[in-house]
């Protein structure tokens, strides 16, 4: 475990981060077994996990989503279930409901019979495409982890993590989440299409007779958790958090440290709980390589999946065919420039 000199950690401690990064190596390889290519996809929804968020996932059909969170699934040990959203969805269709049930003797009296949200892991597919009521009851479990029906609330064991995908090509027929509701995810991550030397590895490994071994698990949920607790405790330098800070206010056209580009295509920035997140996401990074400290490259790394479904593009974006990607490229380039020239000047002083 690669620390700073000056940071000494307990045994338990020490123990349990190297830990973590034999965990996640061993997870990255059982994964790769089977998915071919999306490296920094897994890392997304790996960092995702251990900080106790949810991503939204937007990819094209047939990029192997449904697979790709299986997979990660099975090799954390833990539980899955997939909802698919549909228009005719209800909110009990995915929370459950309650029975009467006859106890035998002449009597009744309900009995609460689990939907698919109670699980682990919960691949919430084409999410949508159901409507706005549907929606609040699966964004109601990610917030809360319990589900209310008939007035009762149940919890949902933890880790709880929800991997909600979104369609990008077909918009007819559905119900884009709000701005306030995108916000509860952690991260909104691009799955995209795969190189061709990638794709020609699948069709090898698919239609070949002999199938790939099942992925063995690398965890369970008890030691899922301890991680997510230990991601907490990962210190940050001063400067780094200032860092994270700025490089979220950036983002709002308002703020004095919005470049051209932002005040001219950006509508809404960020809100605090992007830097809390983009912040948590870089404590969980670090560990992943090894280290019990943040760098002001862990936030850059990780700032457009936190930051590309919290930043409202106005007209101009779209008049001018610049999108939320080339808008944080720049952001991200302008304010590690505005660093290192913070940072020289500092050691000139």
């Amino acid at each position: 475990m690669n620390t700073p000199v000056d940071l000494e950690l307990d045994h338990d401690t020490a123990a349990l981060a190297d830990r973590f990064k034999t965990v996640t190596d061993e997870l990255r390889g059982e994964v790769g077994r089977i998915i071919v290519g999306q490296n920094e996809v897994v890392e997304h929804m790996l960092v995702t996990l251990f900080v106790g968020g949810h991503c939204l996932v937007t990819g094209m059909p047939g990029t192997a989503k449904t697979l790709l969170v299986r997979t990660l699934a099975d090799a954390l040990g833990l539980n899955f279930n997939r909802i698919q959203f549909t228009p005719d969805l209800m909110p009990t269709d995915i929370t459950g409901t309650d029975i009467i049930e006859d106890d035998g003797s002449g009597g009744r009296s309900w009995r609460f019979i689990p939907g698919p949200i109670f699980t682990n892991v919960l691949l919430a597919d084409e999410i949508n495409r159901t409507p706005p009521k549907t929606q609040a009851a699966l964004l109601e479990a990610m917030q809360e982890y319990s589900a209310t029906v008939r007035g009762s609330q149940h919890e949902i064991d933890k880790p709880f993590f929800v991997l909600a995908t979104q369609n990008p090509l077909e918009l007819e027929g559905t119900y884009p989440l709000p701005e306030a509701q995108l916000d509860r995810f952690l991260f909104n991550i691009l799955l995209d299409y795969l190189e061709a030397e990638e794709e020609q590895e699948v069709v090898k490994r698919f239609t070949s007779e002999v199938a790939p071994e099942p992925v063995k698990a690398c965890t369970n949920a008890s030691e899922v958790l301890a991680f997510q607790r230990l991601v907490r405790r990962v210190p940050i330098a001063e400067g780094v958090a200032k860092y994270a800070v700025d490089l979220v206010r950036s983002t709002r056209p308002d703020d004095h440290r919005a470049s051209d580009m932002v005040r001219k295509y950006i509508r809404f920035g960020a809100s605090v709980r992007a830097t809390m997140f983009i912040t948590l996401s870089a404590k969980a990074r670090a560990l992943m390589d090894g280290r019990y400290h943040v760098t002001r490259e862990d936030v850059k790394a990780l700032a457009k999946p936190v930051l590309r479904h919290r930043v409202l593009a106005n007209y101009y974006a779209e008049a001018d065919g610049v999108s939320i990607d080339d808008i944080l490229d720049d952001l991200v380039s302008s304010d590690m420039r505005m660093a290192n020239a913070e940072a020289l000047g500092t050691s000139h002083g």
